[in-house]
């Protein structure tokens, strides 16, 4: 196998792992926020911070990615 197609390869891998990365950032922060709210009785309020918090780290995710494809 050659050198650009194992590079091709590789920015492939990173590509397709992009997606699970920003489900699992967003469902983990939506599932530390129904814990909290279980454990603190504070009903939709952590739950909707937490969302937040991971929509905005799915979204990291992607701009971290979008910076990586330019530099290549």
């Amino acid at each position: 196998m050659g050198k650009k197609s194992s590079s091709y390869i590789r920015e492939l891998a990173y590509y397709s792992s992009l997606g699970l990365s920003v489900a699992l950032a967003i469902f983990i922060g939506l599932f530390i926020g129904i814990w909290l709210d279980g454990k603190f009785d504070t009903s939709p309020v952590l739950t909707l911070i937490f969302l937040g918090l991971g929509i905005a780290a799915g979204f990291r995710n992607l701009i971290k990615a979008a910076k990586k494809s330019r530099e290549l």
